[in-house]
């Protein structure tokens, strides 16, 4: 348990609504648990006590409810002394980061993207170059939320380049990126007019060759997951999704007996590291 007076973790990792209630997510959030336990970083979770960001409900128009769920949660993070937080949904970072000051809620948080880059540079994982992964080539879809609005572009590249995949660009990428369909809060609304926004975007990925389309949202993971079946060239070629924690857990050198094979397979067939199962589902493991 995180103890202020004792020693408490360092960081507490915000899991997020779909990181610990949507199936496929919670797959991203055991990779990135395996990760940050093998890189020795010390953190917790809320478990039970953590809830929605907010941000859903702010883009929505509903104000008020944004701010009763903000105030809550930087109660909840003051109560227990939380300082530094990490983030694998580009909105919840987006959101704790810049707009959590203004109910002064002051917490330094961090992307997953960009904190794995640096555990990666600082040697605390060690990815192996001779592993499945550098067989296959790989298009990173930039999310708007971590990209254009926080200029967070290069840090996903360098996670993607040591997994050993050969990285394809899109032609809309990097500050330009295009959507993956579920900004202006689309997440929740059906589209009936023209191609939907995710069937564009994944033929934009699927047009570069490559045979793996990285991500480093949850969101953008569920639109992509509902579009790959719907593009014949996806459908015909095998085209996966995968965020780059996954990617990564696939490649690193773990200093423990592994039964990670290296080699990118459907989600619900991935090898899975042999890490204590009480470290690593959703909602358990560390708590602060």
């Amino acid at each position: 348990m995180f103890d202020p007076s004792g020693e408490g973790q360092e960081y507490l990792y915000w899991v997020g609504c779909t990181g610990a209630l949507q199936e496929r997510n919670v797959k991203v959030t055991k990779s990135l648990v395996r990760l940050l336990l093998e890189a020795g970083v010390s953190f917790g979770v809320l478990g039970g006590e953590e809830g929605c960001s907010g941000d859903p409900a702010r883009r929505l128009g509903q104000e008020y409810l944004y701010q009763l769920q903000a105030e809550q949660n930087i109660a909840t993070f003051k109560a227990k002394s939380v300082q530094k937080v990490i983030a694998n949904c580009p909105h919840c970072y987006n959101t704790i980061a810049h707009e959590y000051p203004q109910f002064d809620g002051t917490f330094e948080t961090v992307h997953h993207s960009v904190f794995l880059a640096q555990l990666i540079a600082e040697g605390k994982l060690r990815p192996d170059a001779t592993n499945g992964l550098s067989e296959k080539s790989a298009t990173y879809h930039d999310p708007c939320y971590i990209s254009r609005h926080n200029g967070i572009i290069d840090e996903p590249r360098s996670v993607l380049a040591a997994t050993g995949t050969t990285q394809v660009e899109m032609g809309r990428c990097k500050r330009g990126t295009f959507c993956c369909g579920a900004g202006g809060s689309h997440m929740w609304v059906e589209e009936n007019r023209g191609t939907r926004i995710n069937d564009v975007r994944t033929t934009e990925a699927v047009d570069t060759g490559a045979d793996l389309i990285a991500v480093a949202c949850p969101f953008c993971m569920q639109m992509f997951e509902s579009s790959v079946g719907n593009v014949p060239a996806a459908v015909e070629r095998g085209v996966q999704v995968f965020d780059l924690a996954e990617l990564l857990d696939q490649s690193v050198a773990y200093s423990r007996p592994s039964g990670n094979g290296g080699t990118p397979s459907a989600p619900e067939e991935a090898a899975t590291p042999e890490v204590p199962p009480e470290k690593v589902e959703a909602g358990e493991g560390p708590t602060v």
